[in-house]
C-alpha cells in the first residue's frame, strides 16, 4: 500500500429528553409536521432560549464515560449559516469553550488494541428537516418540518486517529453502546438518533503530513459508514494517482450506488462567524454536580464484561454477547439473583431466549419468560426433575402460553424418569430387538453406543435421565 487513510469522526447523538434543549416543546418522534413548535424553536423575534438542565446532565455523563475533563465553565455560541430548515439563521452550539474535552476510547481490531482520542463533546440544537415529494397537507412539492428544530444533540468529535473503515466502525459501535448504556439516547439510527460525519483523507505511507480531507455528511448506519469511507479512500487515491488534487469539500453518501458525491465546498470555522450567544449566560458546573453524576453512572460494558469473566468465570464470547445491550445484561443478572447458575443462565439467555426474541422480532423488555421463571426452569434441570431436552419443551410452552415451569411439568407429565428398574426394562427390550448392533458394539464399534442412547430416549419420550441411561447402557452392552 502506498497510501494511508486518516479518519476523524463527528458523531451526533440525539438526547432522550422529553423536551427540547431551549424550550418546552416535545421531542417525540413521528408527530405531524410543525406540530411540536413554539416561538423559541421557530426563531421568532424576541423569543429567549432557556437551557434544559437534563441536557447538561446527559453531557456530563457522556464526558465522564469517555474519560473527558468536564469544564467548570462553558459557553454557548451562535454558529451562523443560512438554510431553509434553520429558522433563526444560526444554530446554538458551543465552540471555543465546550463542556467536555480530552477524552479517549479504547478499541480492538483484529487483535490489535488502539486508543482513539476524543477532542471534545459539546451541546447544541438540531436544525429542522426538509421534506420533498408527497408533503403531508401540501401534496407534491417541498416543505420544511421544524419539529426537530431545537432538539438536543451532543456532538462527539474524535481526533484523526482512525486509519481504516474497520477501525471507524469499531469505534462507532463502542461509542453507540456506551451512550445507550448511559440511557442518554435511544440510539435509533434509522430515526437519526445516532449519526456521524466522517472526515477522510489519505497520505503517503510514512508521511506525517495529513492530506486534504473530505467530509461525508450524516451517515446513519454502521454498514453505510464502512462503505462510504472505503469508497472515499479509493476515490482520493485514484484521483491523486491520476495527477489530480483532492479538494476540501462536503460530500453525501448514496447507499443506492455505494458512492459519495460532492454537496458543497467545506466551510471553515471562520465561515460560520462564531460568537458567544448573548441570550445565554456562561454555564457553570460545580465539582459536586460532576461527582454526583459520576456516582450515578451505570456499570459500563467494558467493566461489566471484565466482571463477568473474573467473578462469574464466563468465557470472553459469553461476556461479549451478554453485555451487548444493557437490557440483556440486566435480564441475565436478574436470573442470577433468582438463583440460577452463571454458565447455565448464560447458555439459555444466549440460546433459547435470544432465539425467541429474534423469531418474534421483540426486545428483551417484552420477553414473555421472566428471569425468575427461567431460573426456576434451570433449577428443575439441576434437581434432575427434567432433562435439558424436556426443559426446552417446557420453555416453549412458557413462551407461547405463560405459566410456571413446575406447573407445566406436572400438568404435562414431563417429570424425568430416574428409576433404574424402569429404564433397565426399556434397555433390555431395545437390546433384544437390536442384537446385531449389540454384537457390533461388543466387537469394538463403540460409535453404536449413540444409537442405543437415542433409542432409549425415544422409547421413554425423552423422560429418561440421560446420566442413568448412559451408566446402565455401558454396563449392559459390555455384558
Amino acid at each position: 500500500m502506498k497510501y494511508q487513510a486518516v479518519i476523524g469522526l463527528e458523531v451526533h447523538v440525539q438526547l432522550a429528553t422529553d423536551t427540547k434543549i431551549f424550550c418546552g416543546c416535545s421531542t417525540k418522534f413521528g408527530a405531524p409536521p410543525n406540530s411540536q413548535t413554539c416561538p423559541v424553536c421557530l426563531g421568532m423575534p424576541g423569543a429567549l432560549p432557556v437551557l434544559n438542565r437534563k441536557v447538561v446532565e446527559y453531557a456530563i455523563k457522556a464526558g465522564l464515560a469517555t474519560g473527558c475533563a468536564i469544564a467548570p465553565r462553558s459557553v454557548f455560541a451562535r454558529k451562523n449559516y443560512f438554510y431553509p430548515d434553520l429558522p433563526k439563521g444560526y444554530q446554538i452550539s458551543q465552540y471555543e469553550l465546550p463542556i467536555c474535552e480530552h477524552g479517549q476510547l479504547d478499541i480492538e481490531v483484529e487483535g490489535v488494541a488502539k486508543r482513539i482520542g476524543i477532542t471534545r463533546i459539546h451541546m447544541e440544537e438540531d436544525a429542522g428537516k426538509l421534506v420533498h415529494g408527497d408533503v403531508p397537507g401540501m401534496g407534491d412539492g417541498s416543505g420544511v418540518d421544524l419539529n426537530r428544530a431545537c432538539t438536543p444533540l451532543l456532538e462527539i468529535v474524535s481526533e484523526p486517529d482512525l486509519r481504516s473503515a474497520d477501525e471507524a466502525v469499531t469505534y462507532l459501535k463502542k461509542l453507540h453502546q456506551i451512550v445507550v448504556y448511559l440511557g442518554i439516547t435511544d440510539g435509533n439510527m434509522e430515526e437519526g438518533s445516532f449519526r456521524c460525519d466522517a472526515n477522510v483523507s489519505v497520505m503517503p505511507v510514512g508521511s506525517d503530513k495529513f492530506g486534504t480531507r473530505a467530509e461525508i455528511k450524516n451517515v446513519n448506519s454502521f454498514k453505510f459508514v464502512k462503505q462510504a469511507i472505503e469508497y472515499e479512500i479509493e476515490r482520493q487515491i485514484e484521483l491523486i494517482e491520476e495527477g489530480g488534487k483532492v479538494v476540501q469539500e462536503t460530500r453525501l453518501f448514496d447507499p443506492g450506488n455505494g458512492e459519495t458525491r460532492s454537496m458543497r465546498g467545506k466551510e471553515e470555522a471562520h465561515d460560520y462567524r462564531y460568537f458567544p450567544d448573548p441570550d445565554l449566560v456562561p454555564l457553570v458546573i460545580s465539582d459536586d454536580w460532576v461527582e454526583d453524576t459520576r456516582l450515578g453512572l451505570p456499570e459500563l460494558p467494558e467493566a461489566k464484561m471484565a466482571r463477568y469473566r473474573e467473578e462469574l468465570g464466563l468465557p470472553l464470547y459469553d461476556a461479549e454477547v451478554l453485555t451487548a445491550s444493557r437490557e440483556l445484561a440486566e435480564y441475565f443478572e436478574a436470573c442470577l439473583l433468582a438463583g440460577a447458575g452463571a454458565k447455565s443462565a448464560a447458555n439459555w439467555v444466549m440460546g433459547e431466549v435470544t432465539r425467541g426474541l429474534n423469531d418474534g422480532g421483540i426486545d428483551i423488555g417484552a420477553c414473555p419468560v421472566t428471569p425468575g421463571q427461567l431460573a426456576a426452569l434451570l433449577a428443575l434441570i439441576d434437581k434432575g426433575t427434567i432433562s435439558n431436552k424436556i426443559a426446552k419443551t417446557v420453555f416453549d410452552e412458557m413462551w407461547q402460553n405463560g405459566g410456571e415451569p413446575a406447573e407445566i411439568v406436572e400438568k404435562k407429565g414431563l417429570v424425568q424418569v430416574s428409576d433404574t428398574g424402569e429404564i433397565e426394562k426399556i434397555i433390555d427390550e431395545i437390546m433384544a430387538a437390536n442384537m446385531g448392533q449389540v454384537e457390533e458394539y461388543r466387537g469394538g464399534k463403540e460409535k453404536v453406543f449413540g444409537f442405543f442412547v437415542g433409542q432409549v430416549m425415544r422409547a421413554s419420550k425423552g423422560k429418561a435421565n440421560p446420566a442413568v441411561v448412559n451408566d446402565l447402557l455401558v454396563k449392559k452392552l459390555k455384558g
